[in-house]
């Protein structure tokens, strides 16, 4: 059996191998040759199109991944994920709500949905942390509780919104929903980059704390850890990345609960290994991912949105199943 180390070593591989193949992968292949060649459609559709696109999923999966487990650990549920919060719910209201109030002549503008899907995620991550430091001392599961009922206000708002709205401006609202990494340019990469670097690094440098909480919320104490102050940083800090993220991709869902599960499996529970291994394998199952939609219906392309629903919809009952078997 194979060290947590190894393992690590293994997924950073497998993201290195991915952010060298799959900008050449698609529904037409680019070839070595032809970009060295210095034809001007291959070098465009490489450097403008498939690599930023390969990057922003390398990015947005690895902090999908690591907010998942930081966020299993700490509601002590394997059923916990960053988008069981409501934060990406949050997200999606703002996003949704640019797109129907903005005026004409910024509809189109993709910073003013930027912004107002950042402020939903940050609205709803204010209103969790300010019931984590109120005075009734609400608890793990409280909070969760609380996540799931944001979560269905949110998308009792978007969809009287998506009534509301004109065909137009309902079909960009339904496309938006469904996520996706399609970019132009490497924007989108240069937003997302700090808050996965430096989120992530948060996250790890809360590693040992994290690892205390393994063992219950009782004997964590005990230990020292603060439960209050705990809760706090780990709700801020992955509320703050998936908040960013949805911003910018829209909501792809269970990313966050399916490679932490499988790569728990392989690391075991220590922190130390798991979070590396999220990190770089978070990432690279959402690029392979975006390739498999990108080419499963060429010429057209599938939403990775949906994709990752059509697998993790199953890897859902399946937790569930194997829990109750337990």
């Amino acid at each position: 059996m194979r060290s947590p180390a190894v393992w690590v070593v293994l997924t950073a591989l497998v993201w290195v191998i991915a952010l060298l193949a799959i900008p050449f992968l698609g529904a037409e292949l680019v070839r070595p040759t032809d970009l060295l060649s210095g034809e001007p459609t291959v070098a465009a559709v490489f450097w403008k199109l498939r690599l930023p696109r390969v990057l922003l999923g390398l990015l947005v999966g690895g902090a999908l991944a690591v907010s998942g487990s930081s966020l299993q650990t700490l509601f002590r549920n394997p059923l916990a994920e960053p988008y069981t919060l409501g934060v990406a719910s949050g997200a999606a209201l703002g996003a949704v709500a640019a797109q129907q109030f903005a005026p004409p002549s910024a509809e189109l503008a993709i910073p003013v949905v930027f912004v107002a899907a950042f402020a939903g995620a940050a609205g709803v991550t204010l209103f969790l942390l300010g019931l984590a430091r109120s005075r009734f001392g609400f608890d793990t599961a409280t909070l969760l509780l609380a996540g799931i009922a944001i979560t269905l206000s949110c998308s009792a708002a978007i969809l009287l919104l998506q009534y509301l709205a004109d065909f137009t401006r309902t079909f960009r609202m339904v496309r938006w929903m469904m996520g996706g990494l399609a970019v132009v340019g490497y924007r989108e990469v240069l937003w997302v980059t700090p808050w996965v670097l430096i989120g992530s690094a948060v996250l790890f440098g809360m590693r040992w704390t994290l690892n205390q909480l393994l063992a219950g919320e009782e004997l964590a104490s005990s230990r020292g850890v603060d439960l209050k102050r705990l809760r706090l940083w780990v709700l801020g800090v992955t509320s703050a990345m998936v908040g960013a993220l949805v911003a910018v991709t829209g909501p792809i869902g269970f990313v966050g609960l399916i490679v932490p599960h499988i790569l728990r499996r392989a690391t075991g529970h220590d922190h130390g290994y798991l979070l590396p291994a999220c990190l770089f394998g978070g990432g690279a199952f959402l690029a392979f991912s975006d390739l498999a939609a990108r080419v499963v219906m060429a010429p057209a392309e599938l939403p990775v949105g949906i994709l990752t629903a059509l697998l993790g919809g199953p890897f859902f009952l399946w937790l569930l199943i194997a829990r109750g078997d337990r």
